[in-house]
């Protein structure tokens, strides 16, 4: 898709404040940091009660995309207004807005990327399903389920395991590498390299 029709969204999921910063729940927060850094931004203050960053992705010349990278400071469960907001100022069509987000029901590491669905339970993507509809893009990283009968609130709000920890920026760095090529090749393409 060209500028023409708007920029992209790319919106990490996760919850603001430092005692959050390394939670399973705020996986998007940390993709949103990589892909600011690649673009050479620095996040920003937003009315729309986010941090933005704007630059592009892609090959240099008419193939790089306009991207606007956030991470709303709403906490997870309000996640759609600041979304919405964003979505109206930028005035990004609903199908350039990507969502990156922790998943339970997929292995820790695996991605999979799609295009509209369900919530599955998870808060950031219902508020957001509910501000704008569910036709936005949506990369899943999972994080598995929590071990014997520790409460998924609880697994989702700890910091990833020092085991974890060992291949986290390696897992975060793929995730930013599949955003970007959704952004710049699409979504097909995106999957076929990515979904796991």
């Amino acid at each position: 898709m060209s500028d023409a029709v708007g920029p992209w969204l790319v919106v990490g999921l996760g919850n603001p404040g430092p005692e959050h910063a390394a939670n399973r729940h705020n996986v998007g927060f940390m993709v949103a940091d990589l892909l600011a850094e690649r673009m050479g931004g620095r996040f920003k203050a937003h009315k729309a009660r986010a941090q933005v960053v704007e630059g592009r992705v892609g090959p240099p010349g008419p193939g790089s995309r306009r991207v606007v990278v956030a991470k709303p400071l709403s906490f997870m469960n309000l996640s759609g207004g600041p979304t919405t907001a964003l979505r109206d100022f930028y005035k990004v069509p609903v199908a350039n807005i990507v969502a990156i987000h922790d998943e339970l029901d997929i292995d820790y590491g695996a991605l999979r990327l799609k295009l509209g669905g369900g919530d599955n339970g998870h808060n950031g993507l219902k508020s957001i399903t509910k501000s704008l509809g569910a036709e936005y893009h949506r990369v899943r990283f999972g994080i598995g389920r929590p071990p014997g009968r520790m409460q998924v609130a609880d697994f989702v709000l700890k910091d990833f395991s020092s085991a974890e920890r060992r291949e986290l920026d390696y897992f975060v760095d793929r995730a930013a590498d599949a955003v970007e090529t959704l952004i710049v090749d699409g979504l097909e393409r995106a999957q076929s390299s990515y979904n796991t």
